[in-house]
């Protein structure tokens, strides 16, 4: 039998690295901590006198148990999309600590949590495992009943599907890139000044009837109110990170990984001339997420 105490200990270890396994899975915290808990329950019943390399048998563990969670979820048809993904001011997961999303979020990035969240399971579990964890196809094969090549596929398409479409050329997307991180930056920290600096002075923010909401869409004018506008939305801009937005930057706004609105920009050198708010939910499944080279993953 084994020592419990010393067992734990042990887990205790490896509880980081099975956290960032079951984040980047699952997109939420207290999702992460529940799939941790049933790890350490499968672990505490099991004899692992045979197991050689600890770490690797719990991150096969954990890496089922999340994908069955992730099943789970895509056959809850009686639980739609909008109310998982619901803004982060409403969210009231029992127990979740929303500077901690946020700020796990970040590390991660909220487009890579987006793209993530488009994904079918096994398609999630072999890029994550693969891609970020170094875990060879050979191991994760069994885990959704494929061969390795078959697998080392639905790695490649998880990751043709992360890095987006056709870009724009990489020193406009530097450029923009900057403009658009101070964009974020000004309004995370309500720096007005700043904002208005970024906006073209005729600058024109369109925002669909998904994101007042409004009967109509509604249309606005003037750096200045387009400032106001975007200062009157600080407490979503902690669960909002920089993303490709079809093949230039912009920005996501996901809550617990589930894309709820994104911003495109249309820009003149180092200002913002154009803002288009997105949140229907049409218009956000149609759009071409990806993340830009360099962003956490």
């Amino acid at each position: 039998m084994n020592d419990i105490t010393g067992l734990a200990a042990r887990f205790e270890e490896h509880r980081p690295h099975l956290r960032s396994v079951a984040y980047r899975m699952l997109g939420s915290l207290s999702e992460a901590d529940d799939a941790l808990q049933e790890t350490w329950l499968r672990l505490s019943r099991t004899d692992i006198s045979d197991v050689e390399n600890l770490g690797g048998w719990l991150t096969t563990v954990a890496g089922r148990i999340c994908l069955n969670m992730l099943r789970s979820r895509t056959h809850r048809s009686e639980e739609p999309l909008d109310s998982l993904a619901a803004d982060s001011a409403t969210v009231r997961d029992e127990g979740r600590d929303p500077e901690q999303e946020a700020l796990m979020a970040d590390s991660v990035g909220q487009a890579l949590l987006v793209v993530l969240d488009t994904l079918a399971p096994a398609e999630r579990l072999a890029f994550v495992l693969h891609d970020t964890f170094a875990v060879p196809f050979d191991e994760i094969a069994p885990m959704i009943e494929r061969t390795p090549a078959a697998t080392r596929q639905l790695a490649s398409r998880a990751r043709r599907r992360v890095k987006g479409g056709t870009p724009a050329p990489d020193a406009d997307l530097s450029r923009r890139r900057v403009v658009v991180e101070a964009f974020l930056a000004a309004t995370r920290g309500g720096d007005f000044e700043a904002l208005v600096t970024l906006l073209h002075p005729g600058v024109v923010l369109h925002a669909d009837a998904s994101v007042i909401p409004t009967p109509e869409p509604v249309v606005v004018r003037g750096d200045q109110v387009v400032a106001q506008g975007a200062m009157a939305a600080m407490g979503r801009a902690r669960s909002t990170g920089i993303a490709l937005v079809d093949g230039t930057v912009g920005l996501v706004m996901a809550p617990l990984g589930r894309l709820r609105v994104a911003l495109r920009f249309t820009f003149a050198g180092d200002t913002i001339t154009e803002v288009d708010v997105i949140a229907d939910r049409a218009r956000l499944d149609g759009l071409d997420i990806g993340v830009l080279d360099g962003a956490a993953a």
